[in-house]
């Protein structure tokens, strides 16, 4: 059983990335189809509200939500 507060780290090398590209780099999901139907339908929030965005600029600290999975933008 997952603890649904857990919260992994994911390093992207540098300062931003958008968050289409960092939902597949952080293993959420894998194509980028399922990337825009995810955010597209509401289904992923960034630091809990949800954003509709896929070209959204994530900062160091932002945590991605997406189907009870958390991940945190770190350098």
């Amino acid at each position: 059983m997952t603890n649904p507060a857990r919260i992994d780290d994911v390093s992207i090398g540098g300062d931003a990335i958008r968050l289409g590209q960092f939902l597949k780099f952080a293993g959420l999901l894998d194509s980028g189809g399922n990337v825009k139907e995810a955010i597209i339908d509401g289904y992923v929030t960034v630091n809990g509200e949800v954003d509709r965005r896929r070209g959204r600029q994530l900062q160091l600290g932002d945590v991605v939500t997406f189907e009870g999975r958390s991940v945190r933008v770190c350098a």
